[in-house]
C-alpha cells in the first residue's frame, strides 16, 4: 500500500473540515481524515495548538482565582468574571479562524500559530 503525497488539491469537504478543525477535540477528525489536503491539515494542527493553549490558559485562570479567593475572601469572585471575558474572547477567536479558513485565509496568532507548522 502506497501513501499518497500531501497536495494542494482541495478536499470536497474542505469547509466542513475547517469548521471541525476549530472545535477543540474535533480537530482530530480533519487531521486524521483529510491527509491529502495541506490547507485542512494546517487548520487542524492550528486548532489543536489553540486547544492546548486554551487548556493551559484555563488552568492558569483557575489556579489564580483559587489562590486569590483563599487569600482575600471574595476578590476571587470578581477575578472569576475575567474568566467569562476570556471565554468570550476564545469563542470570538475560533469564529474568526473559521471564517478566515473557509474564505481561504489563515488566522495567525502571534506566538502561538508558529507551532502549527511544527506538528
Amino acid at each position: 500500500m502506497t501513501d499518497t503525497p500531501i497536495t494542494n488539491e482541495p478536499s470536497p469537504n474542505r469547509g466542513v473540515m475547517i469548521v471541525l478543525a476549530y472545535l477543540w477535540i474535533l480537530a482530530l477528525v480533519p487531521l486524521l481524515v483529510e491527509k491529502n489536503d495541506r490547507e485542512v491539515q494546517w487548520h487542524a494542527k492550528h486548532g489543536i495548538v489553540l486547544m492546548v493553549t486554551e487548556l493551559i490558559l484555563w488552568v492558569a485562570i483557575l489556579f489564580m482565582t483559587s489562590v486569590v479567593s483563599l487569600a482575600t475572601l471574595g476578590l476571587g469572585c470578581v477575578l472569576s468574571l475575567f474568566a467569562v471575558f476570556a471565554w468570550i474572547g476564545v469563542l470570538v477567536l475560533h469564529v474568526i479562524a473559521i471564517v478566515k479558513g473557509i474564505g481561504g485565509g489563515r488566522l495567525i496568532v502571534p506566538g502561538i500559530s508558529q507551532y502549527a507548522d511544527r506538528l
